[in-house]
């Protein structure tokens, strides 16, 4: 094992570079770490953010125009007219708004989202004290963006629905948390919202004649108006007693608390070597619920108002819940005669929907799925109740494929299959109780372009008038107007740059284009758009997709070493389907490699016999599809050098990177493994057991990189964030171990006080891999 800290490139590194970028003009690894910056900023126009009028007939946004000047757009949607002028006051446009942290501010935490559009806010600081300023990323962890003094402003470009937080630098306390809705606005931090005047009873009814109480194995009734409280006796399982919320019936006669065997939380240990506040490690635990980890169980309780006695609701129909949370949501229908919760049995190969009768507590199955491998109601899960006729609109993948099915509550049976054929839906965006009309993201409708990108569909519930809304050979994301008369319609793939449309939402009819995003000031850089790529898969018949960048000085005359960069966990997919900078790859392309995304078997998106790969066999990865996927693309391109091959990824693209060298040593030669999941015993419960299964059995060792690590060949590089809360940094301390017990020479490097991924989000990361992958497959430049 070698243990290296560089700052630096190796020398030997650095002579056998100089000897490569005289060869082929490639940039040097100080030149690849700066092309992100020069690459920021230079495709204009490839996001719209509209801000609808009152009328919600006409919007207006701002576009970049060249040498670095904006334009404002004002649309009537209904005829596609268009005004422009250099600001808003030509065109008669409301002022941003102004918004107060005391009375607009939020009380929860929570994260950020991601691929939201950018907004541009002025931060004013109306508080007593000096303000440090927080962005909630997309973990919800905070990372400081700077101290806004008393009095002060500043003007910072951030993304619509951000969630920001404000502490006090001199009491350290929170100030206020925001969440950023407009481009253009002001928001004043001068404190948190008022409390309400007065307190809310608990579990207040809906008509607020009763309260409810309860602690440990008790519950109480109280009156609201004489504050005379009544026990009420139930007898529980050994060991439960009751949590969550009260949830009451509309009529205010029958209420449920949720009665929990709760368990004790598994903890993920974290050790800070050096602290920035102290020259002592610290040690910081989190719930971590890891594979096969003991679950809480919540069992609903019923209550009558008048009763003496609460009814545990027999748990037959729901033995083994897979939950996390010691809570249970529940549903009542509109009439109160029966409230309605889901059943995920751990295992995820069976899915109840379960009614249960507010008089009596017997339950009953209103809608029951099975599954020999999984059911993916974790990403690919949909279920709502249409509670004014008793149905429920749920996605399943029974007949192959992910659709649409609609249930009868009362009769517990399907009453029609909404939508089929051999493509899925892949979100469900709006569902329209009145008109009884579905609409959603559909993907694989076209078999000449790529089964992941994403069209706007519309559907009535009993199957007829399936419209598909948007055109276009590329991946489309939608934005309907406050009305939802119109949308407005970006597309674009890896291989093409954005256009936006404005569409009729009746038929999909296009009203004109808005913009064209222009990316001359980007391909003027050594950035070049990838290639994208199709080929067949293990099976000889299955069309793999993915991506090809080429080296940016490419001479066809030469050889080029391959990377792949990998991800082939089974939650999504990986190789990119609309535009995007992707800077890691191109990096890595301007130092002279051939870089390649492809999604193989066993990830998301296509049919469920496509996805049923990965279930039980992580470790497969895809690895038959992309290897012949690679092998086809170097088929026709002669500059690919198949004799020097490297992978890296993160996290289970981490995992995947290293199992390369384990199955896969013939075709690759050199991998990097960034935070992997190495052995799914040690990794967070949600996605390893909806894929691998439960209980946690012998196929959970036959995925293991730490039981395989003797089967090592090739140059590897082991890291990891020395404060990863996402995959446990032990398990690629596990690894090491292993290796070091086979006698085995690899690379190992962690990152101090990195998170997850680290690798992929620091210079010192970045500059680990790209030294690698020069040291063992540029060694002989070609």
């Amino acid at each position: 094992m070698h243990l290296r800290s560089r700052a630096h490139s190796s020398p030997i590194t650095a002579f056998l570079w100089l000897l490569c970028i005289t060869i082929t003009g490639a940039a040097t690894v100080e030149e690849a770490l700066k092309l992100p910056d020069q690459w920021k900023d230079k495709v204009l126009n490839e996001r719209l953010l509209p801000h609808w009028l009152p009328d919600g007939d006409s919007f207006w946004y701002q576009r970049q125009a060249t040498g670095g000047k904006a334009e404002f757009v004002l649309i009537q949607a209904g005829s596609g007219a268009r005004k422009t002028a250099a600001t808003r006051e030509a065109l008669d446009l409301p002022p941003p708004a102004t918004r107060r942290t005391s009375q607009d501010g939020v009380w929860t935490t929570g994260f950020s989202p991601k691929d939201t559009l950018p907004v541009k806010v002025t931060l004013v600081n109306a508080w007593k004290n000096d303000i440090e300023l927080f962005w909630l990323d997309h973990y919800g962890k905070r990372k400081t963006q700077g101290m806004l003094k008393v009095g002060a402003k500043f003007t910072k470009t951030t993304a619509k629905d951000a969630r920001w937080w404000f502490e006090d630098v001199k009491t350290k306390s929170t100030v206020a948390l925001m969440i950023m809705n407009e481009d253009g606005e002001e928001i004043i931090i001068d404190g948190k919202p008022a409390a309400a005047s007065a307190l809310r009873l608990p579990g207040l009814s809906p008509d607020k004649q009763w309260y409810v109480t309860f602690k440990d194995s008790r519950v109480s009734l109280g009156n609201a108006k004489t504050k005379k409280v009544v026990e009420i006796k139930c007898t529980l399982p050994a060991g439960a007693a009751f949590m969550g919320r009260v949830s009451w019936s509309p009529d205010s006669r029958s209420f449920i608390v949720p009665a929990v065997l709760d368990v004790e939380r598994p903890k993920l240990t974290l050790v800070e070597a050096l602290p920035k506040d102290s020259a002592q490690p610290k040690v910081k635990t989190l719930d971590y619920f890891r594979a096969g980890d003991a679950l809480p169980k919540a069992v609903p309780v019923l209550f009558h108002v008048g009763s003496s006695e609460g009814i545990v609701v027999k748990d037959d129909l729901f033995p083994n819940p897979y939950a996390t949370k010691s809570t249970l949501d529940v549903q009542w229908a509109p009439d109160s005669s029966e409230f309605y919760f889901n059943y995920d049995q751990r295992g995820h190969q069976l899915f109840r929907s379960i009614a249960v009768s507010a008089t009596s507590g017997t339950a009953r199955t209103v809608l029951e799925e099975t599954s020999t491998t999984f059911i993916d109601y974790g990403f690919k899960g949909y279920l709502h109740r249409l509670l004014a006729s008793r149905e429920i609109l749920w996605l399943s993948e029974r007949d192959g494929w992910a659709h649409l099915w609609l249930y009868d509550v009362s009769a517990g049976r399907v009453k029609n299959q909404v939508t089929k054929g051999a493509w899925l839906v892949r979100k469900v965006l709006h569902l329209d109780e009145a008109t009884r009309q579905v609409w959603f993201m559909a993907g694989g409708l076209h078999p000449a372009e790529d089964p992941c990108q994403q069209h706007l569909c519309r559907v009535n519930l009993d199957g007829s008038g399936f419209v598909q809304l948007t055109q276009g050979d590329g991946d489309h994301r939608v934005q309907f107007s406050p009305k939802r008369t119109w949308f407005i319609d970006t597309w674009s793939r890896a291989d093409a740059t954005p256009v936006i449309e404005l569409r009729r939402s009746s038929d999909g009819s296009k009203i004109c284009d808005l913009e064209k995003a222009d990316a001359t000031a980007l391909l003027a850089t050594v950035w070049q758009m990838p290639e994208r790529f199709v080929a067949k898969g293990r099976d000889g018949t299955t069309d793999i997709h993915g991506v090809i960048y080429k080296p940016s000085h490419l001479d066809p005359t030469r050889k080029y070493p391959v990377l792949e960069q990998v991800y082939a966990g089974p939650p999504g997919t990986w190789a990119p389907k609309s535009f995007g900078l992707q800077t890691s790859q191109h990096q890595l392309a301007a130092l002279g490699f051939v870089v390649v995304q492809a999604d193989g078997m066993g990830t998301n998106h296509r049919s469920k016999a496509f996805h049923d790969v990965c279930f039980k066999n992580f470790k497969d990865a895809g690895f038959p599809d992309r290897i012949a996927w690679i092998k086809a693309a170097a088929k026709t391109r002669p500059w690919m050098d198949l004799s020097r091959v490297g992978i890296y990824g993160g996290s289970a693209g981490g995992h995947n990177a290293m199992r390369a060298l384990l199955d896969h040593h013939d075709f690759y030669h050199a991998a990097f493994s960034d935070s992997g999941c190495h052995d799914n015993r040690m990794n967070m419960m949600a996605w390893n057991e909806s894929f691998m299964g439960w209980p946690v059995g012998e196929q959970y060792a036959q995925s293991s990189n730490v039981l395989d690590a003797h089967k090592l060949k090739g140059h590897l590089f082991l890291t990891m964030g020395e404060l990863d809360s996402n995959v446990d940094p032990a398990s690629t301390l596990q690894v090491v171990s292993a290796l070091q017990k086979a006698g085995k020479t690899f690379d190992f490097m962690p990152i101090m006080a990195g998170e997850h991924c680290a690798a992929a989000t620091t210079d010192y990361g970045r500059r680990l891999r790209m030294d690698f992958f020069l040291k063992h497959l540029y060694s002989s430049p070609q």
